[in-house]
C-alpha cells in the first residue's frame, strides 16, 4: 500500500518482534494495524486510547505465546466480500492454516480463490485477522505484506505454542 491514508481516530505505535506496529482506533473498534514505515503515510493523531492500549496488551500476550485469540473489538472497513473473507480468516484456529481455495469454499464462492487472495492482501488488521495463516494449495507460503520470513516466524510461533 502506498500513498496517503487518512484514518479517523488515533494511532498508537508499539514495538513488536516483527517491527513497529501502528494500531488505529476509529472510535468503533480497531480499524487498522500496520507496520510503521512500510509505504503508507498515515495522517492520524498519535496517542493512546483505551482500545489501542487493550489491543497493544493483547499483541504483547500473543507474541509471548500467552494469547491464542483476540477479544478487542474490530472495525475493519471493506466490501461485503472482503468482510466475509476476513471473518473466515479469524475463524482459522490458532496454529493451523487454510488454503485460498478452502477460504473461497467457506465464504460460498468456491471458484474465487484469486479474489480471496486479493481480500487477504487488503486485510487491514494484521495479526488480529490472521492472514498469515493462509497458504497456497500445496501448503507453500505465499505473499505476505511483511514478507515471507515474518509469515514463517508467525506460523512457527503458533505451531510451537500449540504443539504442532
Amino acid at each position: 500500500m502506498s500513498g496517503e491514508k487518512r484514518a479517523p481516530g488515533r494511532v498508537l505505535y508499539r514495538d513488536t518482534p516483527i517491527g513497529t506496529l501502528g494500531l488505529v482506533d476509529d472510535g468503533q473498534g480497531l480499524s487498522w494495524v500496520f507496520v510503521r514505515g512500510k509505504g503508507a503515510f498515515l495522517e492520524t493523531e498519535e496517542g493512546e486510547t483505551p482500545l489501542t492500549a487493550w489491543a497493544a496488551a493483547e499483541l504483547e500476550e500473543y507474541f509471548a505465546g500467552a494469547r491464542r485469540a483476540f477479544s478487542v473489538p474490530l472495525s475493519p472497513h471493506g466490501t461485503q466480500f472482503q468482510q466475509a473473507v476476513w471473518q473466515a480468516l479469524r475463524d482459522i484456529p490458532y496454529g493451523q492454516t487454510r488454503s485460498y481455495g478452502e477460504i473461497a469454499e467457506l465464504v460460498g464462492r468456491p471458484r474465487a480463490a484469486r479474489a480471496v487472495g486479493m481480500a487477504n492482501h487488503r486485510n487491514p488488521l494484521l495479526i488480529f485477522t490472521p492472514c498469515h495463516r493462509v497458504v497456497g494449495k500445496n501448503g507453500a507460503l505465499t505473499g505476505f505484506a511483511c514478507g515471507l520470513e515474518v509469515k514463517r516466524r508467525l506460523l512457527r510461533l503458533e505451531a510451537e505454542i500449540s504443539g504442532g
